[in-house]
């Protein structure tokens, strides 16, 4: 009898690996030590989907139904889940000194959304010793405050568990309340920041910092990425001030102008994936939510460890339309000119992306009972690997739940590995002469 071998592409296999360490993260959180109290199968895989796609929804509260050993295994599956399965794949291959082949290079170029195969491996190998280091000098930093309120013990352990949530975009906190305890520290305030937005920037962007060490000499897109998130996050930073200033709920509870400001621009960086809070986003005013929602759908950078459609692709939609407004016929930024493959791929992911989104809250809108801006705000932040929440995440059934885990999943791998994973490809032998369409 022969056994038939399928052979997987690498964006199926990706999506099988991912799978495979869901259900093994699923298990060792079903174990006896690993809660405080038993739970059940649907939170157990819910809690290791949302640590594996780092996005830091939770149906329990993280610090009291999980005891050390499962806080601990949630802390390895967003290690993993962050810096990428492949990644640490070829890690290991390094270590034991063994030849990386070219489907394993395929593998991680499209695990880590890389154009090119050129310096791969030295781009993996930099991404661990940047981040490792990184986390490292943030424990230390974090601990010079929480050691002495904490102990030593439990003062460590929160600033590792924090650094490493926070450097990979993840939102899971030992504190129910998240981080609305430190409000207005700034110690905390820039460590956790400074950690997320550095981790969202995307591995590409700093590893091209590091190397040409000047602005004029970085690439296109990382200068697209740097000078966006500089003005992303300080519009973001002076709306929120503006609609939550007088908010009794919120800003308004604070009584330095030093604490609304730090609150003011912890939430304006948060949205793109980060998902921890220091506000309660349930007390937030409907138009600050709203503006909230943009911010969870744009994301953070390629590459990198957040989620959402990508700034860049949102850019690049942006000049697209420009373009098309001003009846050019090329995309242009800086001199340059974006290729016709980057632009249609852009539109693919702003596509999917949407019918995703729309297809999770019309669903979960006829099996839950919340209104429709809570559902909507709890799908674009799954579907961004955010973790931002009305408060409606313990509340849903089991159906909303594995809606959410569905959404959290493909919005960590990105639409277009969902859509390479199911798609045959085909290249057409014959160009069929064209003809107008009448649209909008």
């Amino acid at each position: 009898m022969k056994f038939k071998y399928i052979k997987l592409n690498p964006f199926q296999l990706l999506v099988l690996v991912f799978l495979f360490f869901i259900i093994l993260g699923t298990m060792l959180l079903k174990l006896p030590f690993s809660t405080t109290n038993s739970i059940s199968w649907i939170d157990a895989f819910f809690t290791a989907t949302s640590a594996m796609t780092v996005t830091g929804l939770a149906v329990v509260d993280t610090g009291t139904a999980y005891t050390i050993f499962g806080q601990s295994i949630i802390l390895v599956l967003i290690q993993v889940g962050g810096l990428g399965i492949m990644s640490f794949a070829v890690l290991i291959f390094m270590m034991l000194g063994k030849k990386i082949g070219f489907k394993e290079r395929v593998i991680v170029q499209q695990a880590l959304n890389q154009t090119s195969l050129g310096g791969i491996i030295r781009l993996v190998r930099n991404l661990f010793i940047y981040s490792f280091t990184t986390e490292i000098i943030a424990m230390l930093i974090l601990a010079i405050g929480w050691v002495p309120e904490y102990g030593w013990g439990k003062g460590m352990y929160y600033s590792l568990f924090h650094s490493i949530s926070a450097f990979n975009n993840a939102g899971f906190s030992t504190w129910s309340d998240s981080l609305m305890g430190f409000v207005g520290d700034p110690l905390v305030n820039i460590v956790i920041t400074f950690l997320f937005i550095v981790g969202g920037i995307g591995f590409t962007v700093l590893s091209d910092i590091w190397y040409k060490r000047s602005y004029k000499k970085l690439s296109l897109h990382s200068k697209l990425m740097l000078a966006g998130s500089l003005i992303l996050n300080l519009l973001a930073m002076l709306v929120i001030f503006s609609l939550e200033y007088r908010n009794p709920n919120t800003l308004g509870t604070l009584h330095s102008l030093g604490d609304k400001l730090w609150a003011s621009y912890f939430q304006a960086v948060t949205p793109r994936t980060a998902g921890f809070n220091t506000l309660d986003i349930g007390n937030l005013h409907e138009a600050t939510i709203t503006f909230m929602l943009l911010l969870m759908f744009i994301g953070a950078g390629s590459a990198s460890t957040g989620g959402g459609i990508k700034l860049t692709t949102f850019l690049v939609i942006i000049l697209s339309v420009s373009t098309f407004l001003r009846e050019n016929n090329q995309v242009t930024i800086g001199n340059r000119a974006i290729k016709e493959k980057v632009i249609f791929k852009s539109l693919a992911i702003l596509s999917i992306s949407i019918l995703l989104i729309f297809l999770g809250v019309f669903i979960l809108n006829i099996t839950e009972t919340e209104p429709f801006l809570k559902i909507l705000f709890e799908v674009i932040s799954a579907f961004g690997t955010v973790g931002l929440s009305m408060g409606i995440t313990g509340d849903l059934s089991n159906i909303g739940k594995i809606i959410i885990i569905l959404i959290m999943f493909f919005g960590k791998l990105g639409p277009l590995t969902l859509a390479f994973s199911l798609a045959k490809p085909r290249q057409e032998k014959i160009r069929y002469p064209s003809e107008d369409i009448l649209t909008g």
